[in-house]
């Protein structure tokens, strides 16, 4: 009879730590068959059989994240801390094969032309934006930036004076609310290139926890609208037009569905970012149900890293306070290396 185990697992002999900063090709038929013999040595039943469901979320494990030499690494004040966490975040997955019964991968996932890519913008001078401008309100308003009007064709059918009514909305939107100023990223994590892929490591213990216990990886795409930033996985930073009418709308069924897990685990690049907000997200969305439900909410604090810029920015202590204010909603911060079976409210 097979159970849900309630101690740690070994690490399989496959996983090579030293690749994990790497970029390779995943063996699947390799791993798909060490996989199922693994599942059969270590006693691990089918998913649908877990008593308690956990869900492991990841948010934005990608190369273009993840990777030094990449657009936008996030290397924390360590230097190297997206490699670390995926080191960890591997060694998780592997040593609770049993216990995690979905992983749910978020992927950034965009294109050329959006509002917060360069070519988005120009000045006087048909120039845009250099990668990490802040575009303010007042810069909008005063003419300082505008739309470039050769992306009309492409986004708005031609018509410019639309698209550019459009901007200086999102510019007010994003100042009404208090959010941070828009900011112009370096073209990252591009539909279709490398930058876009999970990281090889993350990938394949993905690949093996889905064969190993009949559990499907549920990858969720966010940041495909053109027309506004989706830090989080749960819902875009504008929701409408000037006029009111939709132009996205918050990610109801995902919300829903890591709701009716037992308990959620999330992990994934930035912990000052896009893993902050998507947390944000959920707390909100959370308190208005039931504020009690945040107590099936973990935080692997040590698979995640803060945005650091050496000399320039380090968001590593607003992320440290923000993550506290979650803990104090009710959230449990949580170390990978604790046995599942230990945490506070889990009773495997």
């Amino acid at each position: 009879m097979t159970t849900q185990p309630t101690t740690q697992l070994p690490i399989p002999s496959f996983f090579d730590a030293r690749r994990v900063g790497e970029v390779w090709r995943v063996p699947y038929q390799d791993r798909a068959t060490q996989a199922r013999d693994w599942a059969k040595q270590q006693h691990l039943q089918p998913a649908a059989k877990d008593k308690v469901r956990l869900c492991l979320m990841i948010i934005d494990a990608q190369n273009t994240f993840c990777i030094p030499d990449f657009e936008l690494f996030v290397g924390g004040r360590s230097g190297m801390g997206a490699i670390e966490d995926n080191h960890r975040l591997c060694e998780f997955i592997y040593r609770n094969l049993g216990v995690i019964t979905e992983i749910a991968p978020t992927m950034d996932t965009h294109t050329a032309m959006q509002i917060f890519h360069p070519m988005f913008w120009v000045n006087d001078a048909g120039e845009n934006p250099a990668p990490m401008t802040m575009i303010s309100l007042d810069q909008v308003q005063s003419g300082q930036w505008k739309v470039n009007p050769a992306i009309a064709y492409s986004l708005a059918k031609g018509n410019y004076t639309g698209l550019q009514s459009f901007a200086l909305h999102y510019v007010k939107r994003l100042s009404a609310e208090g959010k941070y100023p828009l900011t112009i990223w370096p073209y990252h994590s591009m539909l279709g290139g490398i930058g876009h892929a999970l990281v090889s490591a993350v990938e394949e213990a993905c690949f093996v926890h889905n064969i190993a216990r009949h559990s499907q990886t549920n990858f969720e795409i966010k940041g495909g609208n053109p027309l506004t930033e989706n830090y989080s996985v749960l819902r875009p930073e504008v929701l409408d037009d000037p006029a009111g009418r939709p132009i996205a709308q918050k990610n109801a069924r995902f919300i829903q569905k890591l709701l009716e897990f037992d308990a959620v685990v999330i992990a994934g690049q930035a912990k000052s970012h896009c893993v902050a907000w998507t947390i944000e997200d959920l707390l909100i969305e959370i308190q208005a149900q039931d504020p009690q439900l945040a107590r099936k909410v973990y935080l692997l604090e040590d698979c995640t890293s803060p945005v650091v810029v050496p000399g320039i920015i380090d968001f590593t202590d607003q992320a440290d306070a923000t993550f506290q204010r979650f803990a104090d909603a009710g959230m449990h911060l949580v170390k990978s290396t604790t046995a599942i079976a230990d945490w506070a409210g889990i009773n495997l």
